[in-house]
């Protein structure tokens, strides 16, 4: 996963071989739960590592996630 950002806008690329159902927006409702301080940066491995949905923050509202390609 890579961030940037730039003036207003924060992009967030995540890449992998597989995704499950609203994985994405789990994974961008935990990182906006870091940017408000309701959580710590280095939790969001032992969510990774719990490999429980529930241990991961709310899923995110689709507006403004993309599919930008998929590789075979």
């Amino acid at each position: 996963m890579t961030i940037h950002q730039r003036e207003d806008l924060l992009t967030i690329r995540i890449e992998a071989d597989r995704f499950l159902k609203q994985m994405v927006r789990a994974i961008i409702g935990t990182v906006v739960e870091v940017g408000r301080k309701r959580r710590e940066p280095d939790e969001i491995e032992s969510v990774i590592e719990a490999r429980d949905r529930r241990a991961a923050g709310e899923t995110a509202p689709p507006q403004g996630l993309y599919l930008v390609r998929v590789l075979y």
